[in-house]
């Protein structure tokens, strides 16, 4: 299963939630053995930037631990509203 993570940022913000963002993401891939990668849409809207958090074959446990990592972090008052997961599966597992 992957997570796809997306919200937005204040291009004021961006420089920092970026430098977070590394650290959190380093610190659950040396924990969970997950494959991690951020991303952001080339467009801005309203000064406002997309921004796509993926976390690649996650394990049982992982998002409640991501949740938590989040939360501890306190980068919530750098984002522009909530943070969406979604989450997806290889099509063969879906079969």
């Amino acid at each position: 299963m992957d997570l796809y993570i997306y919200y937005r940022v204040s291009v004021a913000n961006a420089g920092a939630l970026r430098q977070q963002i590394a650290a959190l993401q380093t610190a659950l891939s040396a924990e969970w053995q997950v494959a991690t990668d951020i991303k952001r849409r080339p467009e801005l809207q309203d000064q406002l930037q997309t921004w796509m958090e993926i976390y690649r074959s996650v394990p049982d446990g992982f998002l409640p631990a991501l949740q938590a990592a989040v939360a501890h972090a306190g980068f919530s008052s750098l984002i522009d509203g909530d943070r969406h997961v979604e989450t997806f599966v290889d099509l063969d597992a879906c079969a």
